[in-house]
C-alpha cells in the first residue's frame, strides 16, 4: 500500500474516532438537557399551579365540597406556554381524575430513524417523569408529574445530533482532503528519491538528488547521493580489474596456444613421422608391428585435430594478422566443420569492421565464440545466424546479433547459474556496450551494442 494511502487511512480513522466520541458526548448532552427542561417545565408549572391556587383562593371562588383548596382551571394557554416543546405535564388534584396538558412534538423536527431510536433506547434507555408535590397548605394539594413525550425526545436528540453531524462529517471530509493534499506534497521528495534509486539499479549513477524543504528527506537523498558516488567509484575499479583480468587472459591464452603448437605440435609431428618410419621399417614376418605403428599413426591424429580444436579456441593472435572479418570467417568455417549435429553456421557482415580498435576486435571476436559454443552445446538449432554491422550515422557503433532456432527460453537463461553470458556482459562493460537477450521466433536472439568513435582506427 502506499505512504500517503496509509496516511490518509489512519487519518480518516483518528477523524472517525473523534467524531464517534463526538456523537457519545452529544447524545448524553442531549439526554441531560431534555431532563433539564423536564425538570425546568415541572418546576414553571407547579409555581404557575400554586398561583393560580392562591388567586382562586383570594377571590373565594371555584370551591368543590370535599376539598380544602379551590380547584384552579390551570389547563390554557398561559400553561401551555410555560410547558417546553414535547413535554407533558399531568395534574392530580385531590379527589378528581389526573388531568394531563402537553406541547406540540411536530415543532421539534421530523421522526428520528428507527435505528438511532433503537440505539438512543438501548444506550441510554426512555427518560423516567419528575413527580413534585404541590404545597399550598398541606400535602394532598395534589401531584404535578412532568414527563418527556418518548417520540419528542428523539425528535430532539435527532434534531440536535444530526444537525451537529452534518458539520462535523463535513469538517471531517474536508480535514481528509486537505490532509491529504498537504501529505502529498510534503512526500513529493519520496517519488524523486524512488526514481534515483530506479536509476542507480538501472546503472545510471550520474544524476544527483538536490537538497529539499525537509531536513529528513534531505539526509535521505545526501545517502543516495554518497551511495551513487560509491557505486561508481567501485564500477570504475571493477572495470579496470576487469579489463586487466581479460587482457591478463588473453596473453595467457597466447602463451598456451604457443606453448601447445610449439611443444605438443612438434611432439606430435615427431610422433606421426616416426609411427611412419616404424610401419614402413617393419618386418614382412611381424604384422603386429605395422599395425600398432598404424594405431600410433590414428591417435596421433586424433590428438592433432583436438589440438588444432584448442587452438582455435586459445588463439587470438589472428585477429592482428589477418583482422576481425577472416578471424570471424575461420571460426565460423571451424564451427561448421566441427558439427556433429548437423548446424549450420551463417555470417553476415557489413560497414567498415576493419577499422575497429583491437579491443573492441578480440572482445567481438570472444563474444561470438562464446555465444556459439553456447548455442552448440545447451541447444540442438539447426541454424545460427551472427550478423555483424559497423554503423557510422548518427550514434556510431556496432551491432553483434546472434541469432538461433534452438527452442531456448528467455527465462531459462535469467536463471542460469553459468558464466558465459556474465562474462560477456563484463567484456561489453569494458568496452562501454550493453547486452540485451530475447525470445526469437524459434529460439534466442543476443544483441550486443558498443558505440565507437566515427573515425577509431584499428590498433
Amino acid at each position: 500500500m502506499r505512504l500517503l494511502t496509509l496516511l490518509v487511512l489512519r487519518i480518516m480513522a483518528v477523524v472517525l474516532l473523534c467524531l464517534t466520541v463526538a456523537i457519545a458526548c452529544l447524545i448524553f448532552d442531549a439526554h441531560r438537557s431534555i431532563e433539564s427542561d423536564v425538570s425546568a417545565t415541572g418546576a414553571r408549572v407547579n409555581q404557575h399551579l400554586q398561583g393560580l391556587y392562591w388567586q382562586r383562593l383570594l377571590w373565594r371562588d371555584g370551591t368543590e365540597r370535599g376539598s380544602l383548596l379551590p380547584l384552579p382551571e390551570w389547563k390554557s394557554l398561559a400553561t401551555q406556554s410555560i410547558i417546553s416543546p414535547g413535554v407533558c405535564v399531568s395534574f392530580s388534584p385531590p379527589g378528581s381524575e389526573q388531568q394531563t396538558l402537553c406541547s406540540q412534538v411536530e415543532v421539534l423536527g421530523p421522526p428520528a430513524p428507527q435505528w438511532f431510536a433503537t440505539a438512543y433506547l438501548a444506550l441510554l434507555g426512555p427518560h423516567e417523569p419528575i413527580e413534585q408535590a404541590l404545597s399550598i397548605r398541606d400535602a394532598s394539594a395534589g401531584i404535578v408529574a412532568t414527563s418527556v413525550d418518548p417520540d419528542a425526545a428523539l425528535r430532539r436528540a435527532w434534531r440536535e445530533i444530526s444537525t451537529v453531524v452534518e458539520i462535523a462529517v463535513m469538517m471531517a471530509g474536508g480535514i481528509a482532503f486537505l490532509a491529504a493534499v498537504m501529505i502529498g506534497h510534503a512526500l513529493m521528495p519520496a517519488r524523486a528519491i524512488i526514481d534515483a534509486l530506479r536509476k542507480l539499479e538501472e546503472g545510471q549513477l550520474s544524476p544527483r538528488l538536490s537538497k529539499f524543504k525537509s531536513t529528513e528527506f534531505t539526509h535521505i537523498a545526501d545517502a543516495v547521493n554518497r551511495l551513487a558516488g560509491t557505486l561508481r567509484q567501485t564500477n570504475s575499479e571493477r572495470l579496470t580489474l576487469t579489463n586487466r583480468l581479460f587482457q591478463v587472459q588473453e596473453e595467457e591464452r597466447r602463451a598456451l596456444a604457443r606453448d601447445l603448437h610449439d611443444e605438443f605440435g612438434q611432439a606430435l609431428a615427431a610422433t606421426s613421422a616416426l609411427a611412419t618410419l616404424i610401419e614402413s621399417g617393419a618386418p614382412p614376418d611381424r604384422p603386429d608391428i605395422a599395425k600398432d605403428a598404424r594405431a600410433i599413426a590414428k591417435t596421433q591424429k586424433q590428438l592433432m585435430d583436438a589440438l588444432r580444436s584448442t587452438l582455435v579456441r586459445l588463439r587470438s593472435q589472428s585477429i592482428e594478422e589477418v583482422g576481425l572479418e577472416a578471424s570471424l570467417r575461420q571460426l565460423i568455417n571451424d564451427f561448421n566443420a566441427q558439427s556433429n549435429t548437423g548446424t549450420i553456421f551463417k555470417l553476415q557482415m557489413s560497414g567498415r569492421i576493419a577499422d575497429l580498435q583491437k579491443r573492441i576486435a578480440v572482445d567481438l571476436y570472444r563474444i561470438v565464440q562464446e555465444c556459439l559454443t553456447n548455442a552448440s552445446k545447451h541447444g540442438r538449432p539447426t541454424e545460427v545466424s551472427v550478423r555483424l554491422e559497423h554503423v557510422m550515422e548518427n550514434a556510431p557503433h556496432v551491432a553483434l546479433t546472434i541469432e538461433d532456432d534452438g527452442g531456448g527460453d528467455i527465462s531459462n537463461v535469467r536463471t542460469t547459474s553459468g558464466h558465459g553470458i556474465l562474462g560477456i556482459r563484463e567484456r561489453l562493460a569494458g568496452i562501454g556496450g550493453a547486452l540485451s537477450i530475447a525470445n526469437a521466433p524459434h529460439g534466442l536472439r543476443i544483441l550486443a551494442i558498443v558505440p565507437v568513435g566515427p573515425t577509431e582506427a584499428f590498433a
